[in-house]
């Protein structure tokens, strides 16, 4: 009989295109999900009201006054606004591709633990739908109408949700990049890299696009998928450490 054998080049290009079409699948339900929450603008500016109540009862730092004062020097808001909208999705496609071609036994997890913290946010985002800061008649400014660039530019509607401020997926999303190089990378750099997070929390707040428990609540939802993603591991692990036992005492 003779021996056939998968040419490498299609050993790589399957998964490759496997897990492409799994983040087009992820994206075009965030943008499905964008739908569901259009009819609840009402709603979501009564919500930002609330949590805007419910952080100065918390005693969190004030985001009108501390954008206030940041804005006072030159050419922070339009510096924070282009990493808010040059840095999010780049950054997190970049962290994929160098797991991919550079660590690919720590690839699956990663992007195990993107999807289930993306779609526990488009949950929320439903569940709770919400006006940032710029769109709730909170007092501050909405610097990328004011200065630019802008992450919602007339031809972006149908795409991005403007009131889906929680969670901040911004957040999260950066949280688990500056997470995943810390875990992964031994290079002195990585610490250079993992300044993501502080900073888009900062750019983020700073823009009027999120509030403080934006943040808090997308670091939350991101342990939770990341002990999610580790028992189904170790059940994985579990498992297949049965199957092995059974088959070499069968």
């Amino acid at each position: 009989m003779a021996n056939f054998t998968i040419p490498r080049s299609t050993r790589f290009v399957h998964p490759l295109l496997t897990e492409v079409t799994l983040l087009l699948v992820l994206f075009a339900a965030y943008k499905w999900g964008r739908q569901l929450v259009e009819s609840g603008v009402a709603q979501a500016m009564t919500n930002a009201t609330w949590l805007w109540d419910l952080e100065r009862t918390l005693r969190l730092p004030n985001e009108q006054a501390l954008q206030k004062l940041v804005l006072q020097w030159e050419h922070t808001a339009f510096l924070s606004n282009l990493y808010y909208v040059g840095v999010h999705f780049p950054g997190t496609a970049a962290l994929l591709i160098w797991l991919w071609t550079r660590h690919r036994a720590h690839y699956k997890r990663i992007r195990t633990e993107l999807v289930v913290l993306t779609a526990a946010g488009m949950a929320v985002h439903v569940l709770f739908p919400l006006a940032p800061p710029r769109l709730a008649g909170l007092g501050m400014t909405d610097t990328m109408l004011t200065v630019g660039p802008s992450a919602y530019p007339a031809a972006a509607d149908g795409i991005a949700n403007q009131y889906a401020a929680m969670p901040s997926l911004h957040v999260g999303w950066a949280l688990l990049v500056s997470l995943a190089v810390l875990r992964v990378s031994s290079s002195r750099w990585r610490w250079l890299i993992a300044m993501h997070a502080p900073v888009t929390v900062f750019v983020v707040v700073i823009t009027a696009n999120h509030y403080w428990l934006d943040g808090l609540v997308a670091a939350a939802l991101l342990a939770t998928a990341m002990l999610l993603t580790m028992s189904l591991q170790a059940r994985r692990t579990r498992t297949a450490i049965t199957r092995d036992t059974y088959t070499l005492a069968a």
